[in-house]
């Protein structure tokens, strides 16, 4: 199976270069992250569908990989972590603890608030629930490791929801500092994009933004991580406040309730989720 990527974004480091952040595709459109201290070598795997890749590039670029930060439980997720129990003895995984049953191999459960170490840098716990149940982010220095609750352009299917519980999750994330790096778990961006644009086609930013992940996608690169900025600016679940979405949405489902942020994210959510956007007969033309 391709990869929707075949040219991976280069390793990159935080703002104060203590962390290396490198990219590795998996299955057919997940993103593995690898977390490197500088300093120390330590190297923490953020989620993962399957190990092969993740320990492959590991030893091909020399990093010290022990250890697996999981966001959720969904197999395409967790599924990194039998691979790696099996290939390293003293393997450190860490995930909810309210959902240790989930989790292969837990050796250290995490809450809401709580602090995660990776060599010599410590990041933040968050929950961001609305995804499903126990889905947490990390957050070190001007990096957000985000799962499936933000993605770019976009955010996660609301399986366990409720939508209100989706819609303070990616309002939380909204809130971290524009220059953030938003590192997801899917290259799902350029689909979002099309949707993004079926209800606001008059946001300038958000045409800029179509066209250069269209070029970045045309070269086979990869358009995340994108930012908080960019989020804000062309994200349409973080878009309730524009009267153009708010417009097109109530068009498209004149019953549903718009009467709150929370409710406009509800039903901006089904209106993706019918799917719309991707049909012929309904007119969504990208910018050129």
């Amino acid at each position: 199976m391709q990869h929707v990527v075949t040219s991976p974004r280069a390793p990159f480091r935080s703002a104060s270069g203590k962390l290396e952040v490198h990219q590795v595709p998996s299955f057919r459109d997940n993103l593995i992250w690898i977390l490197v201290c500088t300093e120390t070598g330590a190297a923490a795997a953020i989620d993962g569908p399957e190990a092969k890749s993740a320990l492959a590039y590991a030893q091909e670029h020399g990093l010290d990989l022990r250890a697996v930060f999981n966001t959720h439980t969904h197999p395409d997720h967790i599924g990194i972590n039998h691979g790696m129990g099996k290939a390293i003895e003293d393997l450190r995984v860490a995930g909810c603890a309210a959902r240790a049953s989930d989790i292969p191999h837990l050796s250290e459960g995490l809450a809401d608030g709580d602090t995660l170490t990776l060599g010599k840098s410590t990041g933040r716990v968050l929950l961001t629930e609305g995804h499903i149940d126990g889905h947490l982010s990390f957050v070190f220095e001007d990096l957000l490791f985000c799962g499936d609750t933000m993605f770019g352009a976009g955010c996660g299917y609301l399986f366990d929801g409720p939508p209100a519980k989706m819609h303070a999750s990616l309002e939380l994330l909204a809130a971290l500092d524009p220059a953030t790096r938003v590192c997801c778990a899917h290259e799902y961006t350029e689909d979002n994009l099309r949707f993004a644009w079926s209800v606001e086609d008059d946001n300038p930013e958000l045409r800029e933004r179509i066209l250069a992940v269209r070029a970045l996608r045309a070269r086979g690169e990869c358009s995340v991580p994108s930012t908080i900025g960019e989020e804000r600016a062309t994200n349409p679940f973080l878009r309730h406040h524009r009267p153009t979405l708010r417009a097109r949405v109530a068009e498209a489902m004149p019953e549903a309730d718009l009467g709150t942020p929370a409710a406009i994210f509800a039903a901006t959510r089904a209106l993706k989720d019918r799917k719309d956007y991707r049909k012929d007969d309904q007119g969504v033309a990208l910018p050129e």
